[in-house]
């Protein structure tokens, strides 16, 4: 029904040339579908070189993804800051190009972590600030045959955009190459419904990410995931669903995604047991 792919943030970070190396080979052998990929820094991993290590492994790229730091914003914001963040996210399009991702996806509207309180007119100021900076990406993208994901995150890493609800408000008018990214773990926390959620995202849905309720592996959780993923599929969607979680044995990573204890016995075992999991799962539904 679905691909399945995985995150090299599972095992490491920064993701580079060398780390792919390594990764994908094992990633492939384990019988994902797919991998997502994501660029902390342009050149930290060569786009032609990548296409070829996965082609070798059988894997298909998922999606490319943007990583927003301190500095890379384009709301709230100054000119320079908006600019490069674009050229940023213009850089990632190619990127997919090469690898034949679909889609670049990632909370590309502002740093993580930056938060300010908005006032309902505020908040729409907010959102036409980003659609009127999105709109160049977005024209770029379509031209390329490139989607683009926006991916709601919870409210301690943003307060720009946290539900599938403002998600949609904040790209209505953009075009068809512009939509959303879920992320089952924010919307853990901030939707009332989730299951409801996916199915008002599906018009525009883009890309999917998939991980337990506290960051671990798929039914190792409370979320109901046979009901999660019919929601899913009855949207239409049939991309692939990847897994993302993080390590902490990276200092750096573990502080910016607040992983203070493990979520299985490896990682290599939170990354198998979800997949072992959605696969039955997945089975059950077909």
């Amino acid at each position: 029904m679905f691909e399945i792919g995985a995150n090299p943030w599972i095992w490491t970070s920064p993701v580079t040339d060398d780390a792919l190396a390594t990764l994908v080979p094992r990633i492939a052998a384990w019988g994902f579908d797919a991998i997502e990929i994501p660029v902390e820094n342009p050149g930290d991993w060569s786009a032609p070189r990548t296409r070829d290590l996965l082609a070798d492994h059988g894997l298909t790229a998922a999606a490319v993804l943007s990583v927003t730091p301190p500095g890379r914003d384009l709301v709230n914001t100054d000119r320079a800051t908006v600019r490069a963040t674009q050229d940023y996210l213009c850089s990632l399009v190619d990127a997919a190009v090469v690898l034949g991702a679909p889609s670049v996806c990632g909370p590309a509207y502002a740093s993580v972590g930056r938060v300010w309180r908005m006032l309902p007119a505020e908040r729409a100021a907010c959102y036409a600030s980003l659609r009127a900076a999105l709109a160049p990406v977005a024209d770029y993208a379509g031209t390329r045959g490139v989607r683009i994901g926006l991916e709601a995150l919870n409210r301690y890493e943003t307060s720009v955009v946290n539900t599938v609800a403002q998600t949609l408000e904040a790209i209505d008018g953009l075009p068809r190459s512009v939509g959303i990214m879920l992320d089952s773990y924010h919307m853990n926390i901030e939707e009332s419904d989730p299951y409801a959620a996916v199915t008002a995202a599906g018009p525009r849905l883009v890309h999917v990410q998939v991980s337990g309720s506290d960051r671990g592996a798929p039914g190792d959780d409370h979320i109901d995931w046979p009901r999660w993923l019919r929601a899913l599929a009855d949207t239409g969607y049939r991309g692939p669903i990847c897994i993302e979680s993080f390590t902490g044995e990276n200092e750096s990573i573990a502080v910016a995604a607040s992983i203070w204890r493990p979520f299985a016995e490896s990682q290599d075992a939170l990354a198998t047991n979800g997949l072992r999991y959605l696969r039955t799962v997945c089975a059950g539904l077909a």
